[in-house]
């Protein structure tokens, strides 16, 4: 299963943003396979280990909840030199304030990879799902996918904008839904 390509917005605005990304999403062999394409004038990447904090620089970002409300939720990063981050999130209350994230939690399966070229960069996250849930995958969860660029004019993009600024990629109420096959 494929879902065809749809832009990230604004995440403080909802509104059109400076660099265009493109996201595209997936089902295959158990994982959802998520696949951004950015418009980049220069990518900003030193980390390289895993669980170093990717978000201080350019980054692109899922959240995914199999929970509705999405009061635990899992949280997947790569950078262009294609280092993951990965973490477990609860959040009883959806907000950045009473949340706790644990990033010693690994996903085991998960796989990344970026490349950078002229004027844009990519990368490809595959999430296997089975290891997120309780048996019995549900078809509807909850999602969000992010991208952060960093440079002199700091920029953040969102499927389901948090509208808020400075954004809050954590404001768990914001996320939207993707429907995925049931197992």
């Amino acid at each position: 299963m494929s879902l065809p390509a749809v832009a990230l917005v604004d995440a403080r605005t909802g509104g059109k943003p400076r660099l265009a990304t493109a996201l595209r999403v997936g089902f295959r062999d158990g994982s959802l396979v998520v696949r951004f394409d950015g418009r980049d004038e220069g990518t900003v990447a030193t980390l390289t280990a895993r669980d170093d904090p990717l978000w201080t620089e350019d980054v692109y970002e899922v959240f995914l909840s199999p929970f509705d409300p999405p009061a635990v939720y899992f949280e997947f990063e790569v950078n262009p030199l294609g280092a993951v981050f990965d973490a477990r999130v609860e959040s009883p209350d959806l907000v950045r304030s009473t949340m706790r994230v644990d990033a010693s939690w690994n996903l085991r399966g998960l796989s990344a990879r970026s490349w950078v070229r002229p004027g844009r960069w990519s990368a490809v996250l595959e999430i296997p799902l089975a290891p997120l849930v309780p048996p019995g995958q549900p078809g509807s969860w909850r999602a969000n996918f992010y991208r952060i660029d960093r440079s002199e004019r700091d920029e953040f993009s969102a499927w389901s904008p948090p509208l808020a600024d400075p954004p809050d990629f954590h404001a768990a109420s914001r996320f939207g839904r993707l429907e995925l096959p049931r197992a």
